[in-house]
C-alpha cells in the first residue's frame, strides 16, 4: 500500500509498504479522507513541539472499518468512523481523573506515532466513534472542532458573555462557532482581512477586529468598556498569547489553545490586578467528539474546506497550503 512520510522538515516522500496486520484490540481501517492541520504544517516547517522525524502525518481522519473484533460500541466491518487520535494509557493520574486528553504517556497519531496519511492503518478499537450518518468531509473535521469544544467546555462559556477568539484559522473558527452555539457574543481577532471576512459572512460572527488597528480600543467599544470575560488564543503566536490578557475583563479567563514553542512573558501586576484565570486546553475527550458530532449540522463544512486534492497529489500542493495568501482555511486529502 502507498503512504506519505515526512522524512525531515520540508521533505515528503511517497512510498510503499505492506498492509498493517491488526492486533488484538485493534481495528484495521481504510482511510477515506485526511484533514491537514496546523500541526502538520508546523511539522513540515520544522517548528512543531513534541515531534520527531521521520513521521507519517495525519490525525484528522475519516475512515471505514475493514476488520474489527466484537466491541462495546457495536462497530462492525463496513461502518464509517471518526478516529479520536489520542492513544492514552488509562492508568496515569490524568487518565484516572478523566483527563485522557493530557495523559502523561499520550501518543497522538501523526505526532508521537505514525498517523493516517496511508491507505490503511491499524488503531485501537476504543478510539473509534461510529459516524455512519456523516459525510467524509464532516468526519474529517470532527477532530479539529473537538479541540474547540474542549476549550469551550474548559472555560465554561455561558450565554450572552463576550468572548474574544484570537486567530481565524481552523481551530479558532471552530471555537467561534461552538461559542456562538452556546449563545456567547463572539469577537473575532486576526490580522488577515480575508479570514475576518470569512468568519463574518460564513460563520456569522457579528464583531471582527483587525489587530493592525488598535484592537484593545475596538474590543472596549464593542463591550461598553468592560472587555471580554473569556479570551481564547488559537493562533499559537507568542506576540498574540502575550497580548491576549489585555483583551480580557477583570475577573476573566484566558485560554491557551494554540501552542507556542518558546517561553512567554507577562507583566505580573497587570494579570494579577484582573485576578486572571489562565488555563491551557489540550486535545479533546470523547465527550467533546460526541458533542461536535451532535451539532455538526450547524457548521458550514463545505465552505470551511477550501482546498482538496487526491492523496497522490498532496506533496505537490503542500507548500501552497503553508502560505495564507492562497486563501486556504482547511485543506483535505482524498484516498
Amino acid at each position: 500500500m502507498k503512504y506519505i512520510v515526512c522524512e525531515e522538515p520540508g521533505k515528503f516522500l511517497l512510498k510503499e509498504k505492506e498492509v498493517p496486520i491488526r492486533k488484538a484490540g485493534e481495528a484495521l481501517l481504510k482511510i477515506n479522507k485526511v484533514g491537514i492541520c496546523g500541526t502538520d504544517l508546523h511539522a513540515y516547517g520544522g517548528n512543531q513541539a513534541f515531534f520527531t522525524y521521520p513521521r507519517i502525518l495525519g490525525h484528522e481522519l475519516s475512515a471505514e472499518v475493514i476488520e474489527i473484533e466484537s466491541n462495546p460500541k457495536g462497530i462492525k466491518a463496513g461502518d464509517k468512523v471518526v478516529v479520536m487520535p489520542y492513544v492514552s494509557c488509562g492508568k496515569c493520574i490524568a487518565c484516572r481523573n478523566g483527563k485522557t486528553n493530557c495523559c502523561t504517556n499520550i501518543k497522538v497519531l501523526g505526532i508521537h506515532t505514525d498517523g493516517g496519511m496511508q491507505e490503511q492503518i491499524a488503531v485501537p478499537s476504543d478510539i473509534l466513534l461510529l459516524a455512519n450518518e456523516l459525510s467524509d468531509n464532516e468526519r474529517a473535521i470532527v477532530e479539529p472542532l473537538a479541540i474547540g469544544a474542549h476549550a469551550i467546555r474548559r472555560a465554561n462559556i455561558i450565554e450572552d458573555e463576550f468572548v474574544v477568539v484570537i486567530g481565524c484559522g481552523p481551530i479558532g473558527i471552530g471555537i467561534m462557532k461552538l461559542a456562538q452555539i452556546k449563545g456567547a457574543k463572539v469577537i473575532a481577532v486576526d490580522v488577515n482581512e480575508q479570514r475576518l471576512k470569512y468568519v463574518k459572512e460564513s460563520i456569522g460572527i457579528s464583531y471582527i477586529v483587525n489587530t493592525s488597528n488598535n484592537p484593545i480600543d475596538q474590543i472596549s467599544e464593542i463591550t461598553n468598556g468592560e472587555l471580554a470575560t473569556a479570551v481564547f488564543d488559537a493562533s499559537g503566536s507568542k506576540f498574540a498569547i502575550e497580548t491576549g490578557p489585555s483583551y480580557m475583563s477583570h475577573g476573566g479567563r484566558f485560554v491557551l489553545v494554540g501552542l507556542s514553542k518558546g517561553d512567554l512573558t507577562y507583566n505580573h501586576p497587570a494579570i494579577h490586578a484582573k485576578e486572571t484565570t489562565l488555563m491551557c486546553s489540550r486535545n479533546a475527550t470523547v465527550e467533546d467528539f460526541e458533542h461536535v458530532i451532535n451539532v455538526l449540522d450547524q457548521f458550514p463544512t463545505e465552505s470551511f474546506i477550501t482546498h482538496n486534492v487526491p492523496f497522490t497529489e498532496m506533496i505537490g500542493h503542500f507548500d501552497s497550503w503553508v502560505d495564507p495568501k492562497t486563501g486556504v482555511i482547511k485543506a483535505t486529502v482524498d484516498f
